[in-house]
């Protein structure tokens, strides 16, 4: 049997089972279906001839080179699979829901296995991911500057049942010149797009969704604009925290990291610091006196921060002080505040 299937009845129907994106290796890096793997009926060069093949002879010849190619490979399709197959099902896709996902389904149905296979392929999830990228959703922003302590305090809002998006996790980025220490190879922004759909598909739309505030840029990964206006106009609560608790924060947060880990990173704000104050960091990084590094940074990104609050397109912006950073009790007030917009539930 082998049943197409439309995206919302795909990505509902494959839940726990095994999803083969056949596409090329470059395709899939590009951007994927988070829970599907990679099989491809041709690798990038194989696909690159038989595209050439297409153009310069006819859709017959490279329908027959695509033939000679595959044909060695089909056993091994069928081994790297079987052990992975639940209930007799599989869920394959391409990028238009042709040729390559036809017959790779006409292999395993071959087999005897229930094929289901995605109408439009990958290029209809795009447009579906899109579709809730563009979605309104009752967002509240997270503001403050560098070191306020804001993922710990989404951490602190999801332990008590609010829903909370950590845009910087699924960046692996944290979003500033120190961002990547640490932290695996960031997914390419479409990638992030699909990651970022996932976790929105699965909320309640009719409350509220935390998130931090980030520039449109997080790392490599550039945000969806449509998403990233409504950032700019949902609400935010700016949290404001004394210097020096900010600098410990900072302090525990990279001082585990290399010096040259930190040095490297250093450079990529250095004009922005002055030559000065870059010399005068790295001298005291290099004597690990991490305070008076966090502390010249955050002359830079504080006022970096000052200005992007003034270019905000929010109606409600709220500025919360706190003597210090404590999750609990900056995530209390912050409900007490989410009550107080009177808009969400």
């Amino acid at each position: 049997m082998i049943k197409p299937l439309a995206i919302e009845e795909f990505l509902t129907q494959s839940q726990g089972h095994l999803v083969l994106d056949v596409r090329s290796e470059g395709e899939y890096e590009q951007g994927h279906i988070p829970h599907a793997l990679n099989l491809p009926l041709f690798t990038n060069e194989e696909r690159k001839q038989v595209g050439t093949t297409y153009k310069q002879k006819s859709k017959n010849e490279a329908i027959l080179q695509g033939l000679d190619m595959v044909g060695k490979k089909m056993g091994d399709f069928v081994r790297f699979a079987q052990p992975l197959i639940q209930d007799n099902k599989i869920f394959i896709h391409c990028w238009r829901g042709g040729m390559r996902s036809g017959s790779m389904a006409w292999l395993f149905n071959l087999f005897g296995y229930e094929v289901y296979t995605l109408q439009g392929g990958y290029k209809i999830y795009r447009h579906y991911v899109l579709g809730v990228l563009a979605a309104p959703r009752p967002y509240i922003v997270i503001g403050g500057k560098t070191g306020s302590g804001k993922t710990r305090v989404l951490q602190a809002l999801k332990d008590k049942g609010e829903q909370v998006i950590d845009l910087e996790q699924l960046a692996h980025h944290k979003g500033s010149a120190f961002g990547m220490l640490g932290q695996p190879k960031q997914p390419t922004s479409e990638q992030f797009e699909n990651l970022l759909a996932l976790q929105l598909s699965a909320m309640d739309a009719s409350r509220a969704i935390w998130l931090e505030d980030e520039s449109m840029r997080i790392g490599t990964v550039v945000l969806q604009q449509g998403f990233w206006k409504q950032m700019r106009s949902a609400p935010l609560l700016v949290l404001e925290v004394p210097a020096a608790e900010r600098i410990q924060q900072l302090v525990q947060d990279y001082a585990g990291h290399s010096i040259e880990g930190l040095e490297n990173s250093l450079l990529h704000i250095q004009k922005r610091l002055g030559h000065e104050q870059w010399k005068t960091a790295v001298e005291k990084l290099h004597e690990k006196d991490f305070a008076e590094v966090a502390r010249i940074a955050l002359h830079y990104y504080d006022k970096t921060y000052s200005y992007g609050l003034t270019v905000k397109e929010a109606e409600d912006v709220v500025v919360l002080p706190f003597a210090a950073i404590d999750p609990e009790e900056i995530s209390t007030a912050l409900l007490a505040q989410k009550t107080q917009l009177k808009i969400f539930s």
